[in-house]
Parts: C-alpha cells; structure tokens; sequence
C-alpha cells in the first residue's frame, strides 16, 4: 500500500490538467502488505490484508450463518436471453479486444487472486467500487467478469449503480430493462438478465434509472434476489456507485462477501482514498486496485488510452 499512496500523492499536489499515463495496470500491490510507514493521518488507515504469491493469509472473520439457500433456482440459465455485444477497441474492455497485452494480464492476475481466496473462505459475490467517481470501478467490473468467466465459470455483472450506469455503454448496449425495473415490478421470478455472446457471461443491467434508488434499494426485495443468484452462479460481480458521499454502497456491501476498492493514479487524492479504506470493513476489504498507472513495461506491451473510467 505504501506504493499505492506515493503514486497517489501527486495527485494531491499537482495542478489540473497535467497529463497522466494512460495505460491500465492492475498492479499485484493491491494485496501487499504495506512494507514501509504509511505517512501519518488523523486517524488510523486500514491495512490491506497480506496475500503474497505462493500463501494466502486472511483477516480473521467470525463466522456467520450462510447468506443463501440450498435450495435450487427456480429457472435455468437457458431461459435468459442472449445478446449481441459491440465491443471496439474503445471500449476499454481489454480481456475480449487485446487478451495478450499487459493489463489484460493483469486481470488474469486479479482473477488468479480472487480463486485462491475463494478456496479458503465464502466469496461469491464480490463488490466493486471506488471512493468518488471517474476511478474506473466499471471499467475494472467488466474486464474482471470477462476474466473469471474465461475459466468456463458461470458469471453475473451487475451494473448495480443505479444511479449513474456505465457498463451497458462499455458492451455498445442501451434501452435495456434491469434491476431498476426488476425491484419495482414482479419478483416472483428472475428477469432483467441477459447472456452476453462473445463475453460469454451474463448481464444485470440497472435498467431506467428509479427516482429513489436507495429507497427501492432497502426494500428487501434486493436481498431475496442476491440469495436467489447466488444459487445459479458461481461469481456475481456488483459493479456499485462510489462510496463517498452516497449511502447506496452500504447497501450492497451487506449483500456481498468482499471489496476491491479502486483507486485512480493522478485523480485519487491520499486523503480521499484514507477516507474510502475506513468505510469499508477490514475483514471485508479484498485489497485495492490502482488504475491508470505508469506501464514500466512499455516497450513490450501496447499502450492503452482508456479515457476517463466511472
């Protein structure tokens, strides 16, 4: 982490307008242990928990009574309908367009990491989310569903930011029903999901944005159809509004297993991303993904440009 807040702490002190690297790197210290003093604050930062390359070392987590149940879902994933994607090389979306460059292998990576977790403790259902938006959270959603469905694993993104959607935009997709419509009409069965070809995993998409998203959020209706997907689908990716200032990320963080936390190289600002990490729960906390980072291994890999990420 300390190595994260170095390359965050420009952003804190240099002017707007300076041009950043734009190439997306999912660096591995979003899982290191910090190996120096992070520089002193008001009030104590969150460490990250240790996963080095060969072991795996865990918060310790009290136990908790299963979230879902045994019993099967009441449809097949045949009954969704399938979907035509347009994805262009400005989509950003690198595990489909440039699955040999360097920053889709550093999802591969992330993908590896999340596995490993998987196989010691309860994760299924992972939230992804940044401290205040352009970060890339969408961006990092996409790319890691598109990465763990690769392993012929069955794979939900939902574009939970009912808000501010951004993941039908990234798929070339628009007009669709989603989770929105999903909450506020019948519940009586899954609907609003559909299979994505070429991606080859499965959309939630926020639909027509509610004029009370949180409302419609904390209806209870949102934890029955977590349970209900949970049954079908071994990873469910909830792509989430940021965290500062909104109340609607605490909402999902109930409903998942654990966070990554993205942060933006040259946007995030120390203080901020200190804010972010005391949010969200230590035992919860999966580790922190820094996008837009410096490449070091330019001459190698091609150089991405991915714009402003949500």
């Amino acid at each position: 982490m300390s190595r994260i807040f170095d390359a965050l702490q420009r952003s804190g002190v240099e002017q707007a307008g300076v041009e950043y690297p734009d190439v997306i790197s999912v660096i591995t210290e979003i899982f290191e242990t910090p190996k120096e003093a992070v520089p002193p604050s008001s009030e104590p930062v969150p460490q990250v928990p240790e996963l080095e390359l060969s072991t795996l070392t865990l918060p310790e987590k009290q136990p908790v009574e299963p979230l879902v149940s045994k019993k099967p879902a009441s449809q097949g994933l045949g009954e969704f309908p399938s979907l035509k994607v347009s994805v262009t090389p400005n989509s950003r979306l690198v595990f489909f367009t440039e699955p040999d460059s360097l920053a889709a292998e550093k999802f591969r990576f992330l993908g590896v990491r999340l596995r490993q977790i998987q196989q010691s403790r309860s994760l299924k259902r992972v939230l992804v989310t940044s401290t205040i938006p352009e970060e890339g959270k969408s961006f990092v959603s996409a790319n890691l569903a598109g990465v763990l469905a690769r392993r012929k694993q069955k794979v939900l993104l939902i574009e939970g930011d009912l808000r501010r959607p951004t993941i039908t935009k990234l798929f070339g997709l628009g007009g669709l029903v989603g989770l929105a419509e999903w909450l506020q009409g019948d519940r009586s069965k899954l609907t609003n999901i559909y299979r994505l070809d070429g991606p080859d995993f499965w959309l939630m998409p926020a639909g027509d944005p509610p004029a009370n998203p949180l409302e419609s959020m904390q209806s209870g209706s949102l934890s029955q159809l977590m349970e209900q997907l949970s049954t079908t689908f071994d990873w469910i990716i909830v792509d989430s509004p940021p965290l500062l200032p909104l109340a609607d990320t605490t909402v999902w963080a109930r409903m998942t297993e654990g966070t990554l936390l993205v942060a933006r190289e040259g946007k995030t600002e120390k203080a901020m991303l200190e804010r972010g990490l005391q949010t969200v729960k230590k035992s919860e906390l999966l580790g922190v993904v820094l996008n837009g980072c410096a490449n070091p291994h330019h001459s190698y890999y091609q150089r991405y440009a991915p714009g402003p990420g949500k």
